[in-house]
C-alpha cells in the first residue's frame, strides 16, 4: 500500500486496485479473511500521505502552499504511518500464527517482476519527473493518465473500448462529484467570512488556551471526529477557512500542518461510521463493516501513534521539501 500510493493519490482507488488481488490471496494463504481485508484498507489510507496525493493537492491550491513541497513532505511521514502499521501487523499476525504460504520461490517472483515492471515503473516517472523538474504535479497527472493508457492498450493489452467508455464515465461522475463539493465549500467560506463566522469560529478555539500544543491537539481531534461523517475533500474546504487564522497565530509551518491534516483526514477515511476505504474492502471480500472494522482499530490506533510522532517532530515533515530547496 505504501508503494502503490505513489501511483495512485486516493485512498478508495487504493483499496479496489490491490485489494481484489491481495485479500483474496491472504486468505488463501492462511489469514483471516477479515483481518486481511482490515490491513489493506487501512493501510490504503497512505495514499493521500505518500506523494502524488489528491488532499494535498487540495490543500495546496486552499492554503497557496507549494504542491511540490507537501509532495515532498508526505514521503517521510507515510513511511513513519507505515512502519507503525507494520510492526502492529507483525505482532498481530505472531499471535494468531497467521505465517503465509509459499507462493513458487524465486522463480516465480522473478517471472512476476518481469510482467509487472510496466507498471512499476509508473511512480518512478511520476515522482522522478516532479523531483527532477521536468514537469508539475498537474502536469505529472497527465503524464500518467497518457502512460497508463500506452502501457493498458500497447503493452499488457487490457483497455478495450469498452474498458474506455467506463472510465470515462466512472471519471465524468467523480469530477461532477468533487466540482459539487468545491462549489458549496466556495460558497461556505464566502459567507462565513462576510457574516464573520470564520473569525468567531477561529477566535473560541484560541481562547480555550494559551498553550499550541493543547490547540493541536484540540485540531486533531476536531479532525477525527470529522473524519468519521465526512470525506477529506470537504473536510479541507470547510475546515481549512477556519484553521489558517490559527496557523498564523502559532506561526506553524503549513508544510507540517498540511502533513499533520492529512495523516489525520487518511485515518479518518478507516475509522467507522462513514469509513470510505472499509467500505470499499467491506464489498471486496464480501464481509460486513463490523466484521472488518474490529481488526482494523489495532491499525487505526497505531497510526494515531504515528501521528502524535509527526506532531512532536516536524523535522520528519519539513526535511525533504528544505533539502530539494523547494520553500
Amino acid at each position: 500500500a505504501t508503494f502503490w500510493g505513489a501511483v495512485s493519490g486516493s485512498g478508495p482507488a487504493t483499496v479496489a486496485a490491490i485489494g481484489l488481488i491481495l485479500i483474496p490471496g491472504m486468505a488463501i494463504a492462511g489469514y483471516d479473511k477479515a483481518f486481511a481485508a482490515a490491513v489493506v484498507s487501512v493501510a490504503s489510507g497512505l495514499a493521500i500521505v505518500i506523494p502524488p496525493s489528491i488532499a494535498f493537492i487540495v490543500y495546496g491550491v486552499v492554503t497557496e502552499t507549494s504542491v511540490s513541497a507537501l509532495f515532498a513532505a508526505g514521503v517521510i511521514p507515510g513511511i513513519v504511518v507505515a512502519i507503525f502499521m507494520m510492526i502492529f501487523v507483525y505482532f498481530i499476525s505472531k499471535k494468531h500464527g497467521y505465517r503465509g504460504a509459499p507462493r513458487g520461490g524465486k522463480v516465480a517472483l522473478i517471472r512476476a517482476f518481469k510482467e509487472s515492471f510496466w507498471g512499476l515503473l509508473t511512480p518512478i516517472i511520476i515522482l522522478g519527473g516532479i523531483y527532477g523538474g521536468i514537469f508539475t504535479p498537474t502536469e505529472a497527472a497527465a503524464v500518467a493518465v497518457f502512460y497508463g493508457l500506452f502501457v493498458g492498450v500497447f503493452v499488457y493489452k487490457t483497455i478495450t473500448i469498452k474498458i474506455m467508455f467506463e472510465i470515462l464515465s466512472s471519471t465524468v461522475i467523480s469530477t461532477a462529484v468533487v466540482m459539487i463539493v468545491v462549489t458549496c465549500a466556495g460558497l461556505y467560506s464566502w459567507v462565513g467570512a462576510t457574516v464573520g463566522l470564520i473569525d468567531k469560529a477561529a477566535a473560541l478555539l484560541l481562547g480555550l488556551s494559551d498553550n499550541p500544543f493543547i490547540i493541536l491537539l484540540l485540531i486533531n481531534v476536531i479532525l477525527l471526529f470529522a473524519g468519521m461523517i465526512l470525506d477529506a475533500i470537504s473536510i479541507y474546504y470547510v475546515f481549512l477557512p477556519i484553521l489558517v487564522p490559527i496557523m498564523a497565530h502559532f506561526g506553524w509551518d503549513p508544510i507540517w500542518f498540511g502533513v499533520i491534516m492529512t495523516v489525520n483526514l487518511a485515518i479518518g477515511q478507516v475509522t467507522p461510521p462513514v469509513a470510505v476505504n472499509l467500505y470499499v474492502g467491506a464489498n471486496i471480500s464480501n464481509l460486513t463493516m463490523e466484521q472488518i472494522s474490529k481488526p482494523a482499530f489495532p491499525l487505526i490506533f497505531a497510526s494515531i501513534l504515528a501521528l502524535l510522532v509527526l506532531m512532536l517532530f516536524p523535522s520528519l515533515s519539513t526535511f525533504l521539501p528544505k533539502a530539494f530547496g523547494l520553500y
